[in-house]
């Protein structure tokens, strides 16, 4: 029996995805989290066969979750079942260790294949992420946001949805020199010198929700 952990912030996915796992005998959900913060306190006072991870989570944030899983429990598989499609996200928490990635429009058959073949020690790729992946390593064109720390693609993310650095330092709870400082280097690593070309690039790599 594969004993599963699932973090996510709505009530209702959370719901939802335990009716679609209720058909399965061989998958059991043995707890919900709503929050990062409640996610590690039970992946610490349990045993799990796989966690699914959301990355929108209140508290710490489902990528910094999984640093810290990783860092913890190095041989818990985790699975980041997501709102982002796959190529906002998806290399950078393969990178940190997740087991694999999907978006929650995927299919129901591809979530189990996914979760019992985390359980047993492998990795799952979608088709869609495969060529991601690919692409990332022999690509022409080099992904530059993965270049980006966690938390200057956050900052990037905002830059790129229009918000102030003022906006910006409200949202994350830093101050305007902090976020200025992380809007530096991200444009430094990526090679651009201002905002419209963030923007143009985003929009080039459909990195736009």
């Amino acid at each position: 029996m594969i004993n599963l952990l699932i973090a996510d912030d709505h009530n209702i996915f959370r719901a939802g995805l335990k009716r679609i796992l209720a058909d399965t005998p061989d998958i059991r959900v043995g707890a919900e989290a709503g929050s990062g913060h409640e996610a590690l306190e039970l992946m610490r006072n349990q045993d799990w066969d796989v966690v699914v991870l959301d990355i929108n989570l209140p508290g710490k944030s489902g990528l910094d979750v999984l640093k810290q899983i990783k860092l913890e429990k190095t041989d818990l598989p985790v699975l980041i079942l997501s709102m982002y499609p796959e190529e906002q996200y998806a290399i950078r928490a393969i990178k940190l260790g997740a087991a694999g990635y999907l978006s929650k429009d995927t299919d129901a058959d591809e979530l189990l294949i996914a979760i019992r073949k985390a359980a047993a020690g492998g990795r799952y790729a979608s088709r869609t992420l495969a060529d991601h992946l690919l692409h990332s390593l022999y690509g022409n064109r080099q992904q530059l946001h993965t270049l980006l720390s966690d938390r200057e693609h956050l900052v990037f993310r905002h830059i790129v949805a229009g918000k102030s650095l003022t906006e910006i330092a409200q949202t994350l709870s830093l101050s305007i020199k902090t976020i200025s400082t992380y809007r530096t280097r991200l444009l430094e690593k990526m090679g651009m010198t201002n905002n419209a070309e963030l923007i143009r690039y985003a929009l080039e790599h459909q990195l736009f929700d």
